[in-house]
């Protein structure tokens, strides 16, 4: 299943920003289950750990990324509901997720109901790219943790993006409803925001050992080629354990192969954007740093 076309950056080319010089990037892919998640949560706590500023906004109402970033989603006063809302400005509903080393605008249950209320509001597409605007300039890096969906809420994501990330599952239908996808960006590029581009496809839940993965793999390359990320994420038993704990997976176990593949990632990823800075070589995963450290835990085979 081919993408539709639209306009992209090449691989190496300076990423668009907004005005107050972060980069905002939108995690999203329509179909689930492909690791937009654990990619936001991983990713965002490897650049963390990277010594970057980073912003992780849950628009899932299922609020796992915020669980998984050690923050209970029923103890929240605020979230990204009430900024949708303009009931309150993002600085006063985001949280610091301190054993994950970045901020977080978390998301509930009551983010299901964001559609109905903004159903006759005009410009409700713009919502979250306005809130934003006002911090901005407090953060490197803006990572949007995009619904299974392309409702308004993702609408509001990509609109409010300079970018878009695709996790993509290296098994069968992994290309399924991506052309919707594609479609919906080239519409959002044509109208509403015309400074949108896809960053990257990211390979994920890869096994090997599988043929299947191994041509899903070919696929993707033959279709997005320098845009597909070179860092693969495997199958990892710790990047599914790891949100039980509320812990991205480098503070649950740093030497498995799924903190690794993140941290390969957001090396990449700091590579393809030059204006946040150069890389910083010293992560900091120490419990003095980050109030956390990796759980004593029998070795699964694949760590």
């Amino acid at each position: 299943m081919a993408p539709a076309n639209l306009s992209t950056h090449a691989s190496n080319d300076t990423r668009p920003e907004d005005v107050q010089g972060c980069v905002i990037v939108a995690i999203a892919n329509q179909k689930g289950g492909v690791g937009k998640t654990t990619t936001s949560i991983n990713l965002a706590a490897s650049l963390a750990a990277m010594r970057r500023r980073v912003l992780f906004v849950d628009l899932d109402p299922q609020g796992n990324g915020t669980m998984g970033s050690g923050v209970d989603k029923y103890d929240v006063d605020r979230s990204v509901y009430d900024v949708l809302l303009e009931q309150c400005p993002v600085a006063d509903a985001t949280i610091s997720a301190e054993s994950a080393g970045y901020d977080i605008l978390p998301a509930n249950a009551d983010l299901t109901s964001a559609e109905l209320a903004l159903a006759d509001v005009d410009h409700r597409e713009f919502r979250l790219k306005h809130a934003l605007s006002a911090v901005g300039d407090q953060y490197d890096i803006v990572l949007l943790d995009c619904p299974p969906s392309l409702g308004l809420l993702t609408l509001n994501a990509l609109v409010a993006a300079g970018e878009v990330m695709i996790p993509m599952q290296c098994e069968y239908y992994a290309l399924e409803g991506l052309t919707a996808l594609m479609e919906t960006v080239a519409r959002v590029d044509a109208s509403v925001n015309t400074e949108i581009a896809i960053e990257g496809v990211v390979r994920t839940m890869y096994d090997p050992r599988n043929s299947l993965s191994r041509e899903v793999s070919t696929q993707l390359l033959a279709h997005f080629g320098d845009q597909v990320y070179r860092t693969i994420v495997p199958r990892n038993v710790r990047l599914a354990e790891a949100p039980s704990y509320g812990i991205p997976v480098l503070y649950y176990d740093r030497a498995s192969s799924g903190a690794r593949a993140y941290l390969a990632l957001a090396s990449e990823f700091l590579r393809r954007h030059p204006a946040i800075g150069e890389l910083t070589h010293k992560i900091e995963t120490d419990t003095d740093s980050n109030n956390t450290g990796s759980k004593t835990v029998p070795e699964p085979e694949d760590r």
